[in-house]
């Protein structure tokens, strides 16, 4: 494809700068080597869009794109003196971004069945679960989410849950010169907003949920519905739109789509278990299908764990893959890394579990379930983070207050803001909360050494709750990054419990 060729898919635009030669091959049309929305990635042959952000106009980079040798310009303003190459004005940058990529790399979600999944919480879980049941139906399945990239049987650290549409558009080719036939995707409503997925011919889309989230970007709740409704709306004729009853966003969108198929713990849907046995050791009930009943057996613990396992047989039946490939599937998944994951063991005498809840009904639904696990002490752990949503941490607090006995407020990833006023913020919430008893909160800054008292003081046959990080590896304080693996840091500290003496 041609530089020409490519930037015709955004034919009635205005065009500024030099023409390109009429010849496909022809000197003035060089092939088209890339397309990118950064600067320090351009290069010759490579088409340059200058997104228009919050606070700066990617246009302005556009004199280092072409000083790396760019083969065209696309942004929302027009050149402020002559350029050498193509200038497209376009509308909306980054809906050019989308077209241009999704056409630059030949439209792959045409080539495969992607599953896009969104909503508040049970997005990793979900996409987890359905990789495991393609992979059982013997279809090779790629995955894009919070906890990394998959292609085959490579994992490429995840920058963002749905990355920018080049990168979204190169992972899918990718994965299917890898032989892939499907990919199950977390698409955040930051991607929908911002056209990340745009021009994706996704197989079937998958609702789980909402509650509060986001609304440092989101101007209100209607807003950050509306994002995630943009799946639905994007899907083809034809496509299963899988929606949770139990939220009530689940009906709503039931009344906007051609294909609804619905699952529910709690309400009539197409899917539902039957009586559910909870352990620590996993889940185990029957999935009533219109295909038939799907016996589960999974090493995944506690009520949002059936929810998300029933959004996932309702998608994969909905896709008419084999009743025997989803109880495969779900019984080979081992787990998912940060979520409810159970990092003691039976030598231990104490439960210490690390999840990634980091809003306040996440962390409702993980103290609701480890309360219905053990009937010992729950001793939480969690912080907020910085730079986000400030709304919802009293919130947190409040709720860690209610449910558990013990609370260590702590650093989550601060980012830019100070700890210590994060910290505040939360504990209004559960200070509020303890007025008249209940819970005894504590604060310990350093996240580390807020783990490690959990563990030291907890009593034995406790369960300790280290939420809102999950599987990051790193903490984020004043900019800058450093290592930090809350469930290393849990390790240590029952390494160090065994031998020494604590409050059990």
């Amino acid at each position: 494809m041609t530089v020409r060729e490519l930037l015709g898919v955004l034919d009635g635009t205005e065009r500024h700068g030099a023409a390109l030669d009429a010849a496909p091959s022809g000197a003035g049309d060089p092939l088209c080597m890339g397309v990118t929305h950064d600067s320090r990635e351009a290069g010759p042959g490579v088409v340059f869009v200058g997104i228009r952000g919050l606070t700066a106009d990617g246009a302005a980079y556009a004199p280092q794109a072409l000083a790396a040798g760019a083969a065209a310009v696309v942004a929302q303003t027009p050149p402020d003196r002559p350029v050498p190459v193509p200038w497209v004005v376009v509308p909306d940058a980054r809906a050019a971004l989308a077209a241009l990529a999704v056409a630059y790399y030949r439209h792959p979600s045409r080539a495969m069945r992607v599953v896009g999944v969104t909503g508040t919480n049970g997005k990793t879980t979900t996409t987890y679960l359905l990789r495991e049941i393609f992979e059982a139906a013997g279809v090779r399945c790629g995955l894009v989410g919070t906890v990394g990239y998959h292609i085959g049987d490579r994992e490429l650290p995840a920058s963002r849950t749905t990355p920018e549409s080049p990168d979204v558009q190169r992972l899918l080719r990718t994965m299917v010169e890898a032989g892939c036939g499907a990919c199950a995707m977390e698409v955040s409503s930051h991607a929908l907003a911002l056209h990340r997925v745009d021009g994706m011919a996704f197989a079937a889309g998958v609702f789980t949920n909402l509650s509060r989230d986001h609304l440092d970007f989101h101007a209100s709740m209607e807003e950050y519905f509306a994002a995630k409704r943009r799946l639905f709306e994007m899907l083809p004729a034809g496509a299963p739109a899988v929606l949770n009853l139990d939220d009530p966003k689940g009906g709503q969108l039931a009344g906007i789509v051609g294909r609804p198929v619905t699952y529910a713990m709690g309400r009539t849907a197409d899917v539902t278990p039957g009586p559910v046995i909870y352990a620590l050791s996993g889940l185990r009930f029957d999935a009533r299908t219109p295909r038939g009943s799907v016996a589960v057996q999974s090493r995944l613990v506690g009520r949002p764990n059936v929810s998300n396992i029933l959004a996932a047989v309702a998608a994969a039946g909905a896709l008419d893959l084999p009743l025997e490939a989803i109880e495969c599937g779900l019984r080979t998944l081992q787990g998912v890394p940060g979520r409810f994951e159970l990092v003691s063991t039976p030598e231990d005498d104490v439960a210490v579990i690390v999840d990634y809840a980091h809003t306040d009904d996440a962390l409702r639904h993980l103290l609701e379930t480890a309360r219905e696990m053990s009937s010992a002490r729950v001793v939480t752990v969690f912080g907020a983070g910085g730079d986000r949503d400030r709304t919802k941490r009293p919130l947190m607090g409040m709720v860690a207050a209610r449910l558990s006995d013990v609370v260590i407020v702590t650093s989550d990833n601060p980012r830019t803001e100070d700890p210590a006023r994060i910290i505040e913020e939360v504990r209004l919430g559960a200070d509020a909360e303890t007025r008249h008893g209940g819970a005894e909160v504590v604060t310990v800054i350093d996240r580390r050494e807020a783990i490690d008292a959990a563990v030291r003081r907890s009593r034995s046959g406790d369960v300790v709750l280290i939420a809102g990080r999950g599987h990051e590896k790193y903490q984020e304080t004043g900019g800058v990054r450093v290592a930090l693996d809350d469930v290393a840091v849990a390790r240590e500290a029952l390494e160090a419990r065994r031998v020494r003496p604590h409050a059990g």
